[in-house]
């Protein structure tokens, strides 16, 4: 028991230390990287998928497989699937299920590569998502996507979500 209380104490003390100062506004902008479906928050830079390809080849492949096939149970496929959602076994990946290109851009800037994330500069950021989205054939191989061209591209699948109709959750578009 004396044990127990010990623990319990220490992590009392521990948590019960004031942090550091708050954060400034400039150091919260600079680490805000949301982008949202429309577009804003995307920064300025371009890509296309040729250059794309490198990235991938480089910082992508390893995991998703040389065609964005993905390693069944360890790491996801990025492209094919598309137009199977209504098949009793649907393919979810980046050009069959997600709805808005900008999310890509989003998730690949925080999280990838998985052994280094946020390492990839902007303009290879635009790259690497223009790559995922024409091994899905959604854009072509020269298509340069940029912080205005991204919100445009049509996924297949950008109508195929539900609008939460909960009175309790604003609607965002």
């Amino acid at each position: 028991m004396c044990r127990i209380a010990a623990a319990w104490m220490f992590s009392a003390a521990l948590f019960a230390q004031t942090p550091g100062r708050p954060a400034t506004e400039a150091e919260i902008k600079a680490k805000n990287f949301t982008v949202l479906p429309n577009g804003a928050g995307l920064p300025v830079g371009h890509g296309d998928a040729a250059q794309g390809k490198i990235i991938y080849e480089q910082k992508c492949k390893e995991c998703h497989g040389e065609h964005g096939e993905g390693q069944p149970g360890k790491y996801p496929a990025l492209a094919g699937g598309v137009g199977n959602l209504t098949s009793l076994k649907p393919v979810k990946t980046v050009g069959s299920y997600w709805p808005y290109a900008t999310t890509l851009f989003d998730y690949v800037r925080r999280a990838m590569p998985y052994d280094h994330p946020r390492s990839l500069s902007v303009d290879e950021v635009y790259s690497a998502a223009a790559y995922v989205l024409f091994l899905s054939g959604i854009v072509t191989e020269t298509q340069e996507l940029n912080e205005k061209t991204l919100p445009q591209v049509k996924m297949p699948n950008r109508d195929g979500f539900v609008p939460d109709a909960r009175p309790d959750i604003p609607a965002h578009k």
